[in-house]
């Protein structure tokens, strides 16, 4: 039975949540500011008036509630709190974009566009959410607080997802922890990042949310009074000192801690760090610094620190413009705790982000502290470069709000923060785009390291370039930056369109030594023929030699003569298929194996293939030579030579020993090497033909020839040697 609505007690409802967001405001609040926000306030209420929520609540709460989240958890202002009670007009109502500009002006129109979904047709192989995601930040390069707001919205929708049906609780939870959650994080909203994580948990895996909750619930009071015996000789002691402080104990979030469980393969009682204390100061910001160092020192003397968990971000603040000092002290009941020490300045920024210190002009023009301008920075030109798909571009942006950074130096001395295993090839572009498309390598702490070389924290890089040095398709593999990537690929494109050019040049002379005219018509005959897609990849594979000019011949263009297709660039399971079709219906099936007399046949030294892999053979003068489907040379033998292609397939036999190459990586310590050669000789019985092991400064990296059955085999021996003490990589390579 439907429940009646009063709407006296409706309206008394939207009132009181409005009142609350202006006493809120109050103190940030100019003059003809609360007159402007009454006004947006009116307009929502009435463009909204026939709308109600999922949960039958009316519609206004919401831009209400977003608005709240804007100033309260925020700390941003009247054009934020005007837009946010605006963000839905022009998505949901017959609003249009020029009418908010028009009762609102320009600045408030620019931030509700930039959170209005796009409607309309989408390319394919895109989706709506990614579209939208990337307009959003078209208008964060111009106004951050597009981001804001979207993400205050985002939070509201988060705590009231219970009346949504569980196909879309269970839509917007993984949108929120693939991009929400760390684009708060990215913008320094630690508050609103830790919420967004943990409701994201309650609506995908309620159960074990429930479960941490309630163990977190029993063991607050044990927590509280732990935390006050930690806390007394620290108290005391900066009281004697004078200073001016307040301290309180943070609990971990229910997210990190089920992150650390899964992480570690621990249980929940076994998470030591449960919660953190902070140390927050009164202090000029002049001399944040040495309190901060001073207050370190206090809380050592009483509690012995472990020196592997003191992190500094006073002196480097993290790129989003996090500051504090870290440290893990051991309590004196066996118990490690972090304490976090930090301003009151620093401790604003570390729970509202950047936004705590944003001061708007009258332009609209943000002025935040360097890093995070640094970041945007970055995003802008990323939008700028990029010309990927929208699904591509959400990829790419997600793993550039990298969350863990490396510092590294120019030779000069200039700090460059660059995302967590990043290369000395991307630092190479961070400097300047023609220092990345032309280096050749770098000096790392003065020795030559290659282009794929992942920098560590403070290691000063010295980039190597050389005129001649052009990027190649294998430099996309070394570098993880956006901007490096986008580059590259530019380059690449362009080379490909200038040898696309030699290409179609190399053609018309060949045709006209034929004596055939350059039409349409001619060209679509030489596609079809050599099963080329475009004209420009048809063209560059002349310039490059993967197709030979010289096979251009008159009866191509025979209009009485079917063009003959030759097979293109496949993946291995169309290629049974294509070889068919070349080779005719009943093209022999080489049946590779021991008993095989019928065919002398070799394996190929390039690709190495063994039993298991998928292959091809390939005829030439000596016999058939064997080849893996993924062989570098597989796609110039298909477009070449595809009617000396034969399909392949192995026999079960076991008998035959095929040789295959496996690289180990790790840390070294006595007796590895005797753990991994005994694992190849005694458990899979595998002969072994050479093994190389390097040490170098506690890491060791290896090269082991075996002789295997097969893949199966293989798979089974990698699996192995994974799981010896010590071994942190291994996996096979082509001999």
């Amino acid at each position: 039975m439907a429940t009646l609505i009063d709407p006296e007690v409706e309206r008394q409802e939207i009132l009181r949540h409005y009142r609350r967001l202006l006493r809120t405001a109050k103190p940030y609040l100019k003059a003809g500011d609360a007159k402007l926000i009454k006004k947006a306030f009116n307009t929502s209420l009435e463009a909204h008036k026939e709308m109600r929520r999922k949960s039958g609540e009316p519609y206004i709460l919401h831009p209400l509630a977003v608005a709240q989240i804007v100033v309260e958890e925020i700390g941003l202002g009247t054009t934020s709190i005007v837009a946010a009670l605006l963000h839905d007009v022009v998505e949901d109502t017959p609003w249009e974009i020029a009418d908010v500009e028009r009762e609102f002006g320009t600045k408030v129109a620019r931030i509700v566009d930039g959170l209005t979904k796009i409607s309309g047709v989408f390319e394919y192989g895109t989706s709506e959410q990614a579209e939208n995601f990337r307009k959003m930040l078209l208008t964060l390069s111009e106004d951050v607080r597009v981001i804001l707001i979207k993400l205050a919205d985002r939070l509201h929708n988060m705590r009231t997802l219970d009346s949504m049906p569980r196909h879309k609780q269970l839509k917007i939870s993984s949108e929120t922890i693939y991009l929400y959650a760390p684009l708060a994080h990215r913008l320094g909203l630690y508050a609103i990042k830790t919420e967004l994580e943990d409701l994201h948990l309650k609506y995908t895996d309620t159960e074990v949310y429930n479960e941490l909750v309630n163990r977190v619930r029993q063991s607050r009071s044990a927590r509280n009074r732990f935390i006050k015996e930690f806390v007394q000789p620290i108290d005391e002691e900066l009281t004697a000192q004078g200073f001016s402080f307040e301290i309180k104990g943070r609990p971990k979030s229910i997210y990190s801690i089920l992150k650390k469980m899964r992480k570690q393969n621990i249980t929940f009682d076994e998470v030591y760090d449960l919660f953190a204390i902070r140390v927050i100061l009164d202090v000029p910001q002049e001399q944040e610094k040495a309190a901060c160092w001073q207050v370190y020192s206090i809380v050592t003397d009483f509690y012995q620190p472990n020196p592997d968990r003191l992190r500094d971000w006073v002196s480097t603040p993290k790129a989003n413009g996090y500051e504090s000092l870290h440290t893990t002290v051991m309590s004196r009941s066996g118990q490690w705790v972090e304490v976090q020490i930090r301003s009151r300045r620093m401790d604003d920024i570390a729970e509202k982000g950047y936004a705590a210190h944003w001061k708007y002009k009258d332009t609209g023009v943000p002025q935040p502290e360097s890093t995070l301008e640094a970041w945007i920075n970055k995003v802008r030109e990323m939008l700028e470069t990029n010309n990927s798909s929208a699904l591509e571009f959400m990829d790419e942006f997600r793993q550039n709000l990298f969350v863990k950074e490396v510092y590294a130096f120019t030779p000069k001395g200039k700090l460059i923060i660059l995302p967590d295993k990043a290369t000395a090839l991307d630092f190479a572009f961070d400097i300047h785009t023609h220092i990345g498309l032309q280096c050749l390598g770098a000096k790392v702490n003065q020795k030559l390291q290659p282009l794929s070389y992942q920098l560590r924290n403070g290691d000063q890089v010295e980039i190597l370039t050389s005129q001649r040095q052009k990027p190649t398709e294998e430099w996309l593999q070394y570098v993880i930056t956006s901007k490096a990537r986008s580059k590259i690929k530019d380059w690449l494109r362009d080379d490909k369109r200038a040898k696309a050019e030699d290409g179609r040049f190399l053609v018309e002379k060949r045709l006209e030594l034929l004596g055939i005219e350059f039409t349409p018509e001619t060209l679509n005959r030489l596609l079809a023929h050599f099963n080329t897609y475009s004209t420009q990849e048809f063209f560059y594979r002349v310039a490059i030699g993967q197709v030979d000019g010289r096979e251009i011949k008159t009866e191509l263009f025979d209009p009485n003569i079917e063009v003959l297709r030759l097979p293109s660039m496949l993946e291995p399971k169309a290629f049974d298929h294509e070889v068919q079709k070349v080779r005719g219906v009943n093209a022999n099936m080489l049946v590779i194996g021991e008993r095989t007399d019928k065919f002398d046949y070799t394996i190929a030294p390039c690709c190495n293939p063994i039993p298991g892999d998928d292959v091809f053979g390939f005829e030439t003068e000596d016999g058939i030579v064997i080849h893996r489907t993924s062989c570098p040379k597989a796609v110039q033998m298909m477009s070449n030579y595809g009617n000396r292609i034969v399909r392949a397939k192995w026999t079960d036999q076991l008998e035959l020993a095929f040789l295959a190459g496996i690289r180990i990586k790790g840390s070294d310590r006595v007796g590895l090497v005797n753990d991994v050669t005994r694992i190849i000789s005694n458990s899979l019985k595998v002969n072994m033909r050479s093994i190389t092991i390097d040490s170098d400064d506690g890491m060791f990296e290896g090269q082991i020839m075996v002789f295997v059955n097969d893949t199966n085999h293989l798979t089974k021996l990698i699996q192995r040697l994974a799981r010896v003490n010590g071994v942190l990589q291994v996996e096979r390579f082509d001999t």
